[in-house]
Protein backbone atom coordinates (compact mmCIF):
# COMPACT_ATOMS: atom_id res chain seq x y z
CA UNK A 1 0.00 0.00 0.00
CA UNK A 2 1.39 3.33 -0.58
CA UNK A 3 -0.02 6.66 0.68
CA UNK A 4 -1.42 9.45 -1.93
CA UNK A 5 0.55 11.63 -4.20
CA UNK A 6 0.80 15.54 -4.38
CA UNK A 7 -1.97 16.92 -6.00
CA UNK A 8 -1.01 16.78 -9.86
CA UNK A 9 1.70 14.05 -9.89
CA UNK A 10 0.46 11.24 -12.01
CA UNK A 11 0.53 7.47 -10.19
CA UNK A 12 -1.30 4.20 -11.98
CA UNK A 13 -2.85 1.13 -10.01
CA UNK A 14 -5.87 0.63 -8.14
CA UNK A 15 -6.80 3.68 -5.52
CA UNK A 16 -9.12 2.72 -2.79
CA UNK A 17 -10.34 5.17 0.10
CA UNK A 18 -12.08 2.57 2.64
CA UNK A 19 -9.71 0.50 5.12
CA UNK A 20 -11.91 -2.38 4.08
CA UNK A 21 -11.28 -2.87 0.68
CA UNK A 22 -9.60 -6.13 0.18
CA UNK A 23 -6.19 -4.80 -1.34
CA UNK A 24 -4.26 -7.92 -0.59
CA UNK A 25 -6.13 -9.57 -4.09
CA UNK A 26 -5.14 -6.81 -5.56
CA UNK A 27 -1.50 -7.30 -4.37
CA UNK A 28 -1.76 -10.66 -5.90
CA UNK A 29 -2.42 -10.29 -9.60
CA UNK A 30 0.57 -7.57 -9.35
CA UNK A 31 -1.53 -4.59 -8.53
CA UNK A 32 -0.11 -1.67 -6.49
CA UNK A 33 -2.99 0.16 -4.19
CA UNK A 34 -2.87 3.46 -3.39
CA UNK A 35 -5.19 4.89 -0.66
CA UNK A 36 -6.58 8.18 -1.71
CA UNK A 37 -6.19 11.66 0.27
CA UNK A 38 -6.28 14.22 -2.09
CA UNK A 39 -6.04 17.49 -1.36
CA UNK A 40 -9.33 19.82 -2.98
CA UNK A 41 -7.90 22.70 -5.28
CA UNK A 42 -10.43 23.48 -7.18
CA UNK A 43 -14.25 21.64 -6.51
CA UNK A 44 -15.61 23.20 -9.55
CA UNK A 45 -15.24 19.62 -11.84
CA UNK A 46 -16.44 17.33 -8.92
CA UNK A 47 -19.60 19.59 -8.29
CA UNK A 48 -20.36 19.55 -12.31
CA UNK A 49 -20.64 16.15 -11.91
CA UNK A 50 -22.26 16.29 -8.68
CA UNK A 51 -24.10 18.99 -6.25
CA UNK A 52 -22.46 21.68 -3.78
CA UNK A 53 -23.95 20.08 -1.02
CA UNK A 54 -21.46 16.66 -1.74
CA UNK A 55 -18.80 15.88 0.85
CA UNK A 56 -15.89 17.61 0.04
CA UNK A 57 -14.01 14.74 0.61
CA UNK A 58 -15.72 12.77 -2.33
CA UNK A 59 -15.39 15.73 -4.81
CA UNK A 60 -11.79 15.81 -4.03
CA UNK A 61 -12.29 11.54 -5.47
CA UNK A 62 -13.81 12.75 -8.55
CA UNK A 63 -11.20 15.45 -9.17
CA UNK A 64 -8.09 13.10 -8.49
CA UNK A 65 -9.39 10.43 -10.85
CA UNK A 66 -10.37 13.74 -13.53
CA UNK A 67 -6.77 13.84 -13.34
CA UNK A 68 -6.02 9.86 -13.87
CA UNK A 69 -3.47 9.91 -10.42
CA UNK A 70 -5.00 5.98 -10.33
CA UNK A 71 -6.33 4.12 -13.16
CA UNK A 72 -8.34 1.91 -11.71
CA UNK A 73 -10.95 2.23 -8.68
CA UNK A 74 -12.26 -0.07 -5.55
CA UNK A 75 -14.78 1.53 -3.73
CA UNK A 76 -16.61 0.40 -0.74
CA UNK A 77 -19.91 1.21 0.17
CA UNK A 78 -19.25 3.58 3.57
CA UNK A 79 -21.82 5.96 3.15
CA UNK A 80 -24.62 7.37 0.61
CA UNK A 81 -21.84 9.96 -0.63
CA UNK A 82 -19.42 7.08 -1.85
CA UNK A 83 -22.54 5.70 -3.69
CA UNK A 84 -22.65 8.95 -5.72
CA UNK A 85 -19.22 9.31 -5.77
CA UNK A 86 -18.90 5.92 -7.71
CA UNK A 87 -22.50 6.85 -10.05
CA UNK A 88 -20.33 9.97 -10.88
CA UNK A 89 -17.53 8.88 -11.78
CA UNK A 90 -18.56 5.85 -13.48
CA UNK A 91 -21.06 8.63 -15.48
CA UNK A 92 -17.48 10.04 -17.87
CA UNK A 93 -16.22 6.26 -17.87
CA UNK A 94 -12.26 7.38 -17.94
CA UNK A 95 -11.12 4.77 -15.92
CA UNK A 96 -10.19 1.27 -16.64
CA UNK A 97 -11.89 -0.65 -13.81
CA UNK A 98 -14.33 0.99 -11.52
CA UNK A 99 -16.08 -1.59 -8.63
CA UNK A 100 -18.28 -0.61 -5.07
CA UNK A 101 -18.08 -3.20 -2.62
CA UNK A 102 -21.40 -3.62 -0.56
CA UNK A 103 -20.11 -3.18 2.97
CA UNK A 104 -21.92 -5.07 5.45
CA UNK A 105 -23.12 -3.27 8.70
CA UNK A 106 -20.86 -6.03 11.43
CA UNK A 107 -18.75 -8.94 11.40
CA UNK A 108 -21.09 -11.68 11.88
CA UNK A 109 -20.81 -14.94 10.23
CA UNK A 110 -23.29 -14.57 7.56
CA UNK A 111 -22.06 -10.67 7.30
CA UNK A 112 -18.20 -12.53 6.40
CA UNK A 113 -19.19 -14.75 4.22
CA UNK A 114 -21.38 -12.23 1.86
CA UNK A 115 -18.20 -10.12 2.30
CA UNK A 116 -16.04 -13.29 1.06
CA UNK A 117 -18.40 -14.06 -1.99
CA UNK A 118 -17.98 -9.86 -3.19
CA UNK A 119 -14.34 -10.30 -2.23
CA UNK A 120 -14.44 -13.25 -4.27
CA UNK A 121 -15.76 -11.50 -7.08
CA UNK A 122 -13.69 -8.98 -7.14
CA UNK A 123 -11.02 -12.04 -7.22
CA UNK A 124 -12.77 -12.90 -10.75
CA UNK A 125 -12.96 -10.06 -12.21
CA UNK A 126 -9.30 -9.32 -12.10
CA UNK A 127 -8.48 -12.77 -13.59
CA UNK A 128 -10.61 -12.68 -16.15
CA UNK A 129 -9.80 -8.97 -16.92
CA UNK A 130 -6.44 -9.30 -16.85
CA UNK A 131 -5.29 -12.93 -17.54
CA UNK A 132 -2.87 -13.02 -14.74
CA UNK A 133 -1.81 -15.30 -12.49
CA UNK A 134 -2.74 -14.55 -8.86
CA UNK A 135 0.28 -15.43 -6.29
CA UNK A 136 -0.98 -16.02 -3.39
CA UNK A 137 2.55 -15.70 -1.61
CA UNK A 138 2.21 -11.87 -2.82
CA UNK A 139 -1.48 -11.76 -1.61
CA UNK A 140 -0.25 -12.82 1.73
CA UNK A 141 2.95 -10.95 2.03
CA UNK A 142 1.01 -7.43 1.70
CA UNK A 143 -1.22 -7.66 4.29
CA UNK A 144 -0.94 -5.14 6.72
CA UNK A 145 -0.13 -5.26 10.26
CA UNK A 146 -2.28 -2.46 12.23
CA UNK A 147 -0.16 -0.02 13.95
CA UNK A 148 0.66 -0.72 17.61
CA UNK A 149 -0.91 0.98 20.12
CA UNK A 150 0.20 3.80 22.64
CA UNK A 151 1.59 2.38 26.14
CA UNK A 152 1.48 6.14 27.72
CA UNK A 153 -0.32 8.99 27.37
CA UNK A 154 -1.86 10.05 24.05
CA UNK A 155 -4.00 12.27 21.96
CA UNK A 156 -7.14 10.57 19.61
CA UNK A 157 -8.39 11.68 16.77
CA UNK A 158 -11.42 10.07 15.65
CA UNK A 159 -14.15 10.53 13.71
CA UNK A 160 -13.98 11.34 9.59
CA UNK A 161 -11.25 10.56 7.32
CA UNK A 162 -8.93 13.65 8.13
CA UNK A 163 -6.78 15.68 5.60
CA UNK A 164 -3.08 13.97 5.33
CA UNK A 165 -1.35 17.38 5.56
CA UNK A 166 -3.89 18.76 9.02
CA UNK A 167 -2.87 15.58 10.64
CA UNK A 168 0.23 15.47 9.89
CA UNK A 169 0.75 18.90 11.50
CA UNK A 170 -1.42 17.82 14.35
CA UNK A 171 1.33 15.35 15.05
CA UNK A 172 4.19 17.65 14.55
CA UNK A 173 3.00 19.55 17.43
CA UNK A 174 1.25 17.67 19.62
CA UNK A 175 3.42 16.65 23.13
CA UNK A 176 1.98 12.87 22.89
CA UNK A 177 1.91 10.53 20.39
CA UNK A 178 -1.44 10.75 18.05
CA UNK A 179 -3.64 8.00 17.82
CA UNK A 180 -5.85 7.84 14.68
CA UNK A 181 -9.07 6.46 14.94
CA UNK A 182 -10.80 8.07 12.39
CA UNK A 183 -12.97 6.06 10.28
CA UNK A 184 -9.66 5.01 8.33
CA UNK A 185 -7.77 4.41 11.39
CA UNK A 186 -5.72 1.03 12.85
CA UNK A 187 -5.87 -0.37 8.89
CA UNK A 188 -3.78 -3.51 9.01
CA UNK A 189 -5.31 -7.12 9.71
CA UNK A 190 -1.88 -9.23 9.79
CA UNK A 191 -0.43 -11.59 10.14
CA UNK A 192 -2.01 -14.04 8.19
CA UNK A 193 -2.38 -17.60 10.07
CA UNK A 194 0.04 -20.24 8.44
CA UNK A 195 -3.47 -22.40 7.42
CA UNK A 196 -4.48 -19.68 5.66
CA UNK A 197 -1.36 -19.18 3.26
CA UNK A 198 -1.29 -22.01 1.34
CA UNK A 199 -5.14 -22.09 -0.22
CA UNK A 200 -7.24 -19.10 -2.22
CA UNK A 201 -10.48 -19.70 -0.80
CA UNK A 202 -9.49 -20.36 2.64
CA UNK A 203 -7.21 -17.15 2.35
CA UNK A 204 -9.86 -15.18 0.95
CA UNK A 205 -12.37 -16.24 3.55
CA UNK A 206 -10.05 -15.41 6.56
CA UNK A 207 -9.35 -12.38 4.73
CA UNK A 208 -13.07 -11.34 4.78
CA UNK A 209 -13.47 -11.66 8.62
CA UNK A 210 -10.11 -9.79 9.03
CA UNK A 211 -11.19 -7.25 7.16
CA UNK A 212 -14.28 -6.57 9.19
CA UNK A 213 -13.29 -7.54 12.20
CA UNK A 214 -10.96 -4.01 12.06
CA UNK A 215 -12.27 -1.37 14.89
CA UNK A 216 -15.64 -0.23 13.31
CA UNK A 217 -15.75 3.15 11.75
CA UNK A 218 -19.55 4.32 11.86
CA UNK A 219 -20.85 2.10 8.80
CA UNK A 220 -20.94 -0.48 11.23
CA UNK A 221 -24.00 -1.61 13.27
CA UNK A 222 -21.94 -1.67 16.51
CA UNK A 223 -18.91 0.79 16.24
CA UNK A 224 -15.73 1.47 18.39
CA UNK A 225 -16.69 0.54 22.06
CA UNK A 226 -16.70 4.04 22.71
CA UNK A 227 -17.18 3.38 26.39
CA UNK A 228 -13.29 1.62 26.44
CA UNK A 229 -12.06 4.70 24.95
CA UNK A 230 -13.84 6.90 27.26
CA UNK A 231 -12.26 4.59 30.48
CA UNK A 232 -8.76 4.23 28.82
CA UNK A 233 -6.50 5.49 31.35
CA UNK A 234 -4.28 6.21 28.69
CA UNK A 235 -6.47 8.97 26.69
CA UNK A 236 -5.12 12.51 27.39
CA UNK A 237 -7.62 14.54 24.90
CA UNK A 238 -9.54 13.78 21.61
CA UNK A 239 -9.81 15.90 18.63
CA UNK A 240 -13.00 15.24 16.56
CA UNK A 241 -12.78 15.68 13.09
CA UNK A 242 -16.47 16.09 10.78
CA UNK A 243 -16.72 17.03 7.02
CA UNK A 244 -18.96 19.28 5.86
CA UNK A 245 -22.44 18.32 4.80
CA UNK A 246 -21.91 14.83 6.98
CA UNK A 247 -23.86 13.89 8.99
CA UNK A 248 -22.95 10.54 10.13
CA UNK A 249 -20.76 11.91 12.81
CA UNK A 250 -22.73 14.80 14.89
CA UNK A 251 -24.44 12.08 17.11
CA UNK A 252 -21.69 10.10 17.78
CA UNK A 253 -19.84 13.38 18.68
CA UNK A 254 -22.48 14.32 20.82
CA UNK A 255 -22.59 10.77 22.87
CA UNK A 256 -18.87 10.95 23.14
CA UNK A 257 -18.45 14.01 25.04
CA UNK A 258 -21.10 13.09 27.28
CA UNK A 259 -18.73 10.02 28.46
CA UNK A 260 -14.83 11.68 28.02
CA UNK A 261 -13.57 13.53 31.50
CA UNK A 262 -10.71 14.58 29.30
CA UNK A 263 -10.82 17.46 26.69
CA UNK A 264 -12.29 17.14 23.28
CA UNK A 265 -12.44 19.65 20.74
CA UNK A 266 -14.36 18.88 17.48
CA UNK A 267 -12.72 20.22 13.95
CA UNK A 268 -15.20 20.51 10.79
CA UNK A 269 -12.87 21.17 7.37
CA UNK A 270 -13.76 20.92 3.57
CA UNK A 271 -10.66 18.96 3.21
CA UNK A 272 -8.91 22.35 2.06
CA UNK A 273 -7.05 25.11 3.69
CA UNK A 274 -10.03 27.29 4.35
CA UNK A 275 -10.29 28.20 8.17
CA UNK A 276 -6.78 27.06 9.29
CA UNK A 277 -6.80 30.30 12.14
CA UNK A 278 -9.80 28.11 13.83
CA UNK A 279 -8.17 25.05 13.55
CA UNK A 280 -5.28 26.24 14.69
CA UNK A 281 -6.77 27.91 17.64
CA UNK A 282 -9.34 25.30 18.51
CA UNK A 283 -6.23 22.57 18.39
CA UNK A 284 -3.84 24.53 20.22
CA UNK A 285 -6.61 25.23 22.92
CA UNK A 286 -6.79 21.69 23.48
CA UNK A 287 -3.26 21.08 23.46
CA UNK A 288 -3.06 23.50 26.32
CA UNK A 289 -5.72 21.84 28.46
CA UNK A 290 -3.74 18.95 28.67
CA UNK A 291 -2.73 17.69 31.81
CA UNK A 292 0.84 17.53 30.99
CA UNK A 293 4.08 18.56 32.74
CA UNK A 294 5.67 19.68 29.40
CA UNK A 295 7.98 22.53 29.69
CA UNK A 296 6.50 25.76 29.32
CA UNK A 297 3.88 24.37 27.38
CA UNK A 298 4.10 26.93 24.64
CA UNK A 299 2.88 24.80 21.60
CA UNK A 300 1.53 26.60 18.74
CA UNK A 301 0.06 23.73 16.15
CA UNK A 302 0.30 25.98 12.63
CA UNK A 303 3.42 27.84 12.47
CA UNK A 304 6.60 28.05 14.08
CA UNK A 305 7.09 26.76 17.60
CA UNK A 306 6.98 29.87 20.42
CA UNK A 307 9.18 28.16 22.98
CA UNK A 308 12.40 30.01 21.32
CA UNK A 309 12.75 33.41 22.19
CA UNK A 310 12.92 36.05 19.48
CA UNK A 311 15.69 38.85 20.15
CA UNK A 312 14.70 40.89 17.35
CA UNK A 313 11.21 41.47 18.63
CA UNK A 314 10.79 39.98 22.18
CA UNK A 315 10.40 42.52 25.18
CA UNK A 316 12.59 40.69 27.34
CA UNK A 317 15.55 38.98 27.35
CA UNK A 318 17.17 37.88 23.79
CA UNK A 319 18.65 34.77 25.55
CA UNK A 320 15.27 33.69 26.92
CA UNK A 321 16.09 33.97 30.64
CA UNK A 322 14.74 36.63 32.95
CA UNK A 323 15.80 40.39 32.28
CA UNK A 324 17.50 40.94 35.55
CA UNK A 325 15.41 43.87 38.05
CA UNK A 326 12.42 43.20 35.31
CA UNK A 327 9.53 42.88 37.30
CA UNK A 328 6.44 43.80 34.83
CA UNK A 329 4.90 40.76 32.43
CA UNK A 330 2.97 41.93 29.37
CA UNK A 331 -0.27 40.47 27.27
CA UNK A 332 -0.97 41.51 23.57
CA UNK A 333 -3.95 39.98 22.28
CA UNK A 334 -3.93 40.63 18.56
CA UNK A 335 -7.59 40.13 17.41
CA UNK A 336 -8.90 40.54 13.92
CA UNK A 337 -11.19 44.51 14.82
CA UNK A 338 -9.28 45.28 18.22
CA UNK A 339 -5.56 44.87 19.14
CA UNK A 340 -5.27 44.86 23.51
CA UNK A 341 -2.83 45.35 25.74
CA UNK A 342 -2.19 45.00 29.17
CA UNK A 343 0.96 44.80 31.53
CA UNK A 344 0.61 44.24 34.89
CA UNK A 345 3.14 43.42 38.03
CA UNK A 346 4.57 40.74 39.88
CA UNK A 347 1.62 41.07 42.26
CA UNK A 348 -0.80 40.67 39.32
CA UNK A 349 -2.14 44.42 39.58
CA UNK A 350 -3.04 46.11 36.42
CA UNK A 351 -0.67 49.28 35.36
CA UNK A 352 -1.74 49.75 32.15
CA UNK A 353 -4.12 48.71 29.39
CA UNK A 354 -4.56 49.77 25.44
CA UNK A 355 -7.16 49.58 23.07
CA UNK A 356 -6.45 50.36 19.49
CA UNK A 357 -7.73 49.22 16.19
CA UNK A 358 -5.78 46.40 14.40
CA UNK A 359 -6.41 48.11 10.82
CA UNK A 360 -4.76 46.74 8.15
CA UNK A 361 -1.01 45.88 9.73
CA UNK A 362 -1.38 43.48 12.51
CA UNK A 363 1.83 44.50 13.51
CA UNK A 364 1.98 47.34 13.34
CA UNK A 365 -0.51 47.93 15.50
CA UNK A 366 0.43 45.67 18.10
CA UNK A 367 4.24 47.56 18.10
CA UNK A 368 2.31 51.01 18.62
CA UNK A 369 -0.14 49.16 20.83
CA UNK A 370 2.70 48.34 23.18
CA UNK A 371 5.04 51.84 23.41
CA UNK A 372 1.71 53.11 24.50
CA UNK A 373 1.44 50.54 27.08
CA UNK A 374 4.89 50.80 28.61
CA UNK A 375 4.14 55.04 28.25
CA UNK A 376 1.69 54.68 30.19
CA UNK A 377 2.76 52.37 32.86
CA UNK A 378 6.17 54.40 32.75
CA UNK A 379 8.10 51.52 31.77
CA UNK A 380 11.00 50.44 29.23
CA UNK A 381 11.07 47.25 26.62
CA UNK A 382 13.51 46.20 29.34
CA UNK A 383 11.31 46.12 32.23
CA UNK A 384 9.02 43.79 30.89
CA UNK A 385 10.19 39.74 32.39
CA UNK A 386 7.98 38.12 29.90
CA UNK A 387 5.43 38.71 26.90
CA UNK A 388 2.71 36.57 25.58
CA UNK A 389 1.21 37.05 22.29
CA UNK A 390 -2.82 35.48 22.03
CA UNK A 391 -5.63 36.18 19.23
CA UNK A 392 -5.72 35.22 15.55
CA UNK A 393 -2.37 37.05 15.10
CA UNK A 394 -0.22 35.50 17.68
CA UNK A 395 1.73 33.78 14.71
CA UNK A 396 1.84 37.20 12.65
CA UNK A 397 3.08 39.60 15.38
CA UNK A 398 6.19 37.65 16.57
CA UNK A 399 6.27 40.00 19.37
CA UNK A 400 6.65 38.09 22.92
CA UNK A 401 8.10 35.23 24.43
CA UNK A 402 5.50 32.98 23.88
CA UNK A 403 2.06 32.63 22.43
CA UNK A 404 -1.03 30.91 23.97
CA UNK A 405 -4.44 30.69 22.37
CA UNK A 406 -7.47 33.24 23.24
CA UNK A 407 -9.21 29.99 24.68
CA UNK A 408 -6.75 29.70 27.25
CA UNK A 409 -6.40 33.93 27.78
CA UNK A 410 -9.47 34.86 28.00
CA UNK A 411 -10.49 31.66 30.73
CA UNK A 412 -7.43 33.04 32.71
CA UNK A 413 -8.86 36.71 32.89
CA UNK A 414 -12.14 35.79 33.22
CA UNK A 415 -11.32 33.89 36.86
CA UNK A 416 -9.26 36.70 37.82
CA UNK A 417 -11.78 39.14 37.40
CA UNK A 418 -14.56 36.80 38.39
CA UNK A 419 -13.52 33.62 40.36
CA UNK A 420 -17.09 32.36 40.69
CA UNK A 421 -17.49 32.03 36.79
CA UNK A 422 -17.93 28.83 34.91
CA UNK A 423 -18.64 29.98 31.80
CA UNK A 424 -17.16 32.61 29.29
CA UNK A 425 -19.30 33.92 26.19
CA UNK A 426 -16.39 36.03 23.88
CA UNK A 427 -18.41 37.65 21.01
CA UNK A 428 -15.42 39.43 19.24
CA UNK A 429 -15.20 40.94 15.74
CA UNK A 430 -15.01 37.80 13.83
CA UNK A 431 -15.64 35.09 15.95
CA UNK A 432 -17.53 34.29 19.43
CA UNK A 433 -16.49 31.43 21.80
CA UNK A 434 -17.94 29.41 24.66
CA UNK A 435 -15.39 28.15 27.34
CA UNK A 436 -16.37 26.28 29.94
CA UNK A 437 -14.57 26.58 33.38
CA UNK A 438 -14.01 24.52 36.14
CA UNK A 439 -13.68 25.63 39.67
CA UNK A 440 -10.14 26.60 39.35
CA UNK A 441 -10.40 28.67 36.25
CA UNK A 442 -8.80 25.87 34.04
CA UNK A 443 -10.72 25.00 30.63
CA UNK A 444 -13.06 22.39 30.37
CA UNK A 445 -14.55 23.11 27.18
CA UNK A 446 -15.46 24.84 24.98
CA UNK A 447 -16.93 25.82 21.22
CA UNK A 448 -16.27 27.95 18.61
CA UNK A 449 -18.33 29.64 15.41
CA UNK A 450 -17.84 28.27 12.37
CA UNK A 451 -16.40 30.43 9.13
CA UNK A 452 -19.43 32.88 9.08
CA UNK A 453 -19.48 36.35 10.51
CA UNK A 454 -23.16 35.62 11.96
CA UNK A 455 -23.48 36.94 15.43
CA UNK A 456 -20.12 38.73 16.00
CA UNK A 457 -19.05 41.94 15.53
CA UNK A 458 -18.59 42.22 12.32
CA UNK A 459 -22.54 41.36 12.14
CA UNK A 460 -23.36 44.34 14.38
CA UNK A 461 -21.52 46.54 12.16
CA UNK A 462 -23.34 46.09 9.01
CA UNK A 463 -27.05 46.04 11.07
CA UNK A 464 -25.68 49.75 11.86
CA UNK A 465 -24.61 50.76 8.33
CA UNK A 466 -27.53 49.50 7.50
CA UNK A 467 -29.55 51.24 9.88
CA UNK A 468 -27.41 54.29 9.53
CA UNK A 469 -26.93 54.44 13.11
CA UNK A 470 -23.49 54.21 14.61
CA UNK A 471 -22.16 50.75 16.47
CA UNK A 472 -22.32 53.13 20.13
CA UNK A 473 -25.88 54.22 19.14
CA UNK A 474 -26.84 50.65 17.62
CA UNK A 475 -25.63 49.55 21.18
CA UNK A 476 -27.94 51.73 23.05
CA UNK A 477 -31.07 51.21 21.27
CA UNK A 478 -31.49 47.94 21.97
CA UNK A 479 -32.61 48.72 25.65
CA UNK A 480 -35.82 50.89 25.02
CA UNK A 481 -38.09 48.64 22.24
CA UNK A 482 -41.42 48.05 22.12
CA UNK A 483 -42.59 45.46 19.90
CA UNK A 484 -40.89 41.91 20.04
CA UNK A 485 -39.65 41.76 16.29
CA UNK A 486 -38.02 38.62 15.23
CA UNK A 487 -34.92 37.87 12.42
CA UNK A 488 -35.91 35.19 10.73
CA UNK A 489 -32.01 34.15 9.51
CA UNK A 490 -28.38 34.57 10.90
CA UNK A 491 -27.02 35.55 7.75
CA UNK A 492 -25.38 38.59 7.54
CA UNK A 493 -26.59 39.33 3.80
CA UNK A 494 -29.77 38.17 4.19
CA UNK A 495 -30.47 39.99 7.56
CA UNK A 496 -29.21 42.58 5.71
CA UNK A 497 -32.21 42.71 3.51
CA UNK A 498 -34.78 41.60 6.35
CA UNK A 499 -33.83 44.91 7.83
CA UNK A 500 -34.42 47.13 4.56
CA UNK A 501 -37.90 45.47 4.82
CA UNK A 502 -38.89 46.31 8.17
CA UNK A 503 -37.70 49.57 7.67
CA UNK A 504 -39.60 49.71 4.81
CA UNK A 505 -42.69 48.76 6.88
CA UNK A 506 -42.04 52.02 9.23
CA UNK A 507 -41.55 49.93 12.18
CA UNK A 508 -39.35 51.66 14.83
CA UNK A 509 -35.59 51.94 14.64
CA UNK A 510 -35.46 50.51 18.34
CA UNK A 511 -37.88 47.21 17.99
CA UNK A 512 -35.71 46.36 14.61
CA UNK A 513 -32.68 46.95 16.77
CA UNK A 514 -33.87 44.96 19.63
CA UNK A 515 -34.53 42.25 16.72
CA UNK A 516 -30.88 42.33 15.79
CA UNK A 517 -29.73 41.84 19.67
CA UNK A 518 -32.17 38.96 19.97
CA UNK A 519 -30.36 36.72 16.86
CA UNK A 520 -27.32 37.90 18.21
CA UNK A 521 -28.40 36.26 21.55
CA UNK A 522 -30.03 33.28 20.22
CA UNK A 523 -26.68 32.95 17.78
CA UNK A 524 -24.40 32.62 21.11
CA UNK A 525 -26.75 30.57 23.40
CA UNK A 526 -26.79 27.95 21.09
CA UNK A 527 -22.99 27.80 20.99
CA UNK A 528 -23.23 28.24 25.16
CA UNK A 529 -25.71 24.90 25.19
CA UNK A 530 -22.62 22.82 23.06
CA UNK A 531 -20.19 23.50 26.39
CA UNK A 532 -22.94 23.23 28.91
CA UNK A 533 -25.33 25.46 30.62
CA UNK A 534 -23.61 26.77 33.97
CA UNK A 535 -24.22 30.11 35.42
CA UNK A 536 -22.26 32.18 36.20
CA UNK A 537 -21.95 33.56 32.98
CA UNK A 538 -19.13 36.76 31.84
CA UNK A 539 -19.28 38.00 28.92
CA UNK A 540 -15.88 39.48 27.20
CA UNK A 541 -15.25 40.66 23.87
CA UNK A 542 -16.20 44.21 22.24
CA UNK A 543 -19.91 43.04 21.84
CA UNK A 544 -19.73 42.87 25.94
CA UNK A 545 -20.12 46.84 25.72
CA UNK A 546 -23.71 46.01 23.65
CA UNK A 547 -25.99 46.67 26.33
CA UNK A 548 -28.96 45.56 24.00
CA UNK A 549 -26.82 42.13 23.47
CA UNK A 550 -26.17 41.67 26.58
CA UNK A 551 -30.24 41.96 27.83
CA UNK A 552 -31.12 39.65 25.28
CA UNK A 553 -28.42 37.34 25.80
CA UNK A 554 -29.70 37.24 29.54
CA UNK A 555 -33.42 36.60 28.71
CA UNK A 556 -31.76 33.55 26.49
CA UNK A 557 -30.15 32.01 28.74
CA UNK A 558 -32.55 32.58 32.39
CA UNK A 559 -29.61 34.21 34.14
CA UNK A 560 -28.02 37.65 34.46
CA UNK A 561 -24.55 37.51 32.07
CA UNK A 562 -22.46 39.74 34.18
CA UNK A 563 -19.95 41.94 32.14
CA UNK A 564 -16.71 43.22 33.76
CA UNK A 565 -15.12 46.41 34.09
CA UNK A 566 -13.00 46.23 30.89
CA UNK A 567 -14.04 42.83 28.68
CA UNK A 568 -12.67 44.19 25.61
CA UNK A 569 -8.96 43.45 27.45
CA UNK A 570 -9.68 40.17 29.17
CA UNK A 571 -7.59 38.04 26.69
CA UNK A 572 -4.96 40.23 26.72
CA UNK A 573 -5.07 40.60 30.98
CA UNK A 574 -4.92 36.78 30.62
CA UNK A 575 -2.25 36.54 29.10
CA UNK A 576 -0.20 38.84 30.53
CA UNK A 577 -1.00 36.81 33.83
CA UNK A 578 -0.29 33.58 31.79
CA UNK A 579 3.39 35.32 31.65
CA UNK A 580 4.04 36.16 35.42
CA UNK A 581 2.47 32.96 36.28
CA UNK A 582 5.31 30.99 33.95
CA UNK A 583 7.76 33.32 35.16
CA UNK A 584 7.00 32.34 38.62
CA UNK A 585 7.31 28.85 37.85
CA UNK A 586 10.88 29.40 35.66
CA UNK A 587 12.14 30.59 38.25
CA UNK A 588 11.14 28.31 41.22
CA UNK A 589 12.65 25.62 38.79
CA UNK A 590 15.69 27.99 38.24
CA UNK A 591 16.11 28.12 42.77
Amino acid sequence: MREHADEGSVTSGCGYVCKYTPIAVLAGFGVESTRLSPHIGDPTRGEALTHPNLCSYCKAIICSTQRHDVDELLLTSCCDSMRRTADAIDGYGELSYLRILDLPHCDSACAVERYTMQIKHVFEDYSQRTGRTFDLGAAVASVGVAPAQPTGPYLAIVGARMEGDLYRRICDRSPLPVRDLTCVGCEGVGPVPPEERTDVDAFLSWYAGALLAQPGCMRMSVPDDRRTLALDPHLAGVIYHGLKFCDFYSYDFTQLASQLIVPITRLETDWNDQGSGQLATRVDALIESLDLTHAEGNLTMFGPSSSAPRPSEAPGSSSGDPVPHAHHFAGIDSGSTSTDVVIVDETGDVVAHVVRSTGAHALESARSALDDALAQAALAPHDLAYTIATGYGRDGIGIGDAEVTEITCHARGAHEVAPACRTVIDIGGQDSKAIRLGPDGSVRGFAMNDKCAAGTGRFLEAMARTLELSVDELARMGTTWEEDIALSTMCTVFAESEVVSLIAQNKRTSDIVHGIDKSVAVKTAALVSRVGEEPVYLITGGVAQNAGVVAALSARLGSTVQVPSDPQVCGALGAALIARDRMVVRKDTCE
